[in-house]
């Protein structure tokens, strides 16, 4: 359906994250820095593990589509965010708001149900590591990503489809530095009962199914780490998982933090986006890097074949 032959609002307003041109420099500074290190500290990850045999495993597999969607959704939001505190006309048209939003959906959901698979797989290599190569078969954690990839694309299409037929009159400015659809949601003037009844399944699969399923493997891992007698084994079983249970406490905590938030554009509202869109992504790489020895060990022979190629 074309919206321009139902709306009379043919862009919004992004009021961003502060109205200071000053502020809006030294952000732009910061933002920039951030987002250049997302990009290079999740392709470096990329690299590694497809140029280390050792990494060739389903743990690095899910990983390496983590980083991939951790740029995707980098990408989604901080370019615009950009070029809005450069520009006197904070604007984006309604197409353009559109695609933002969906593009969202789709690395959100993606990166959720990539962290619960994650979570499984460290389920299945501690509670049961002699059945673990059965389990996880590569036809399993092929058919789990790819099934990451698919619910994070239908979720998007469903909620967009919906929101397509939305009507937008007058109200047009949003208190956010991106489009999501809750902002959506609050501007249209007509009908949204089908809109939020899809984004309400959309958080409860995306948002707290993925969080019952990461608690319950972590549940299970705990019980079986309890069960270890001796501190030594404790600590290395632990420390194959560490690295995920944080990734996952900071995308789920900030995620779940800001939606139970009201869309008011408050500064908390926009410091939790910030942290879950923008600032997750940049810290995964390096919590996965700093955090996990194969992954340094993996780096650091990577690192020695480049300068020998180089000399030679």
């Amino acid at each position: 359906m074309d919206l321009r032959n139902h709306s009379t609002v043919t862009e919004f307003i992004l009021l961003g994250l502060s109205a200071n041109p000053h502020i809006q420099a030294l952000l732009f500074v910061l933002f920039l820095g951030i987002y250049l290190l997302t990009i290079m500290g999740n392709l470096m990850l990329l690299l590694v593990i497809k140029a280390d045999y050792h990494l060739h495993t389903p743990m690095y597999f899910f990983l390496s589509h983590l980083s991939f969607v951790d740029i995707c959704f980098s990408s989604v939001t901080v370019p615009k965010m950009l070029e809005n505190l450069l520009s006197r006309r904070k604007t984006i048209s309604v197409e353009g708001c559109l695609a933002q939003v969906f593009f969202v959906f789709v690395a959100a959901g993606t990166e959720a149900c990539l962290l619960s698979v994650m979570a499984y797989d460290r389920y299945a290599a501690i509670c049961h590591p002699l059945l673990y190569g059965q389990i996880m078969s590569k036809q399993l954690y092929m058919k789990l990503v790819w099934g990451s990839w698919g619910l994070g694309f239908l979720d998007a299409l469903i909620n967009i489809f919906l929101a397509l037929n939305m009507i937008f009159c007058e109200a047009k400015i949003i208190p956010h530095y991106s489009c999501e659809m809750p902002s959506l949601l609050s501007l249209s003037c007509s009908d949204i009962s089908r809109n939020l009844i899809a984004l309400l399944c959309s958080t409860l699969l995306h948002g707290l199914g993925t969080f019952l399923l990461v608690s319950l493997c972590y549940a299970h891992i705990i019980t079986a780490l309890l069960s270890i007698s001796s501190s030594s084994g404790r600590s290395k079983a632990f420390s194959t998982c560490s690295s995920h249970l944080t990734a996952v406490t900071l995308y789920f905590g900030s995620g779940l933090l800001r939606h139970l938030m009201p869309n008011s554009g408050s500064p908390a509202e926009l410091i939790f986006s910030v942290q879950y869109t923008v600032i997750t992504p940049m810290l995964n790489p390096l919590i996965y890097s700093l955090k996990n020895k194969e992954v340094k060990v993996a780096l650091k022979r990577t690192l020695e074949k480049y300068l020998q190629h180089v000399r030679c």
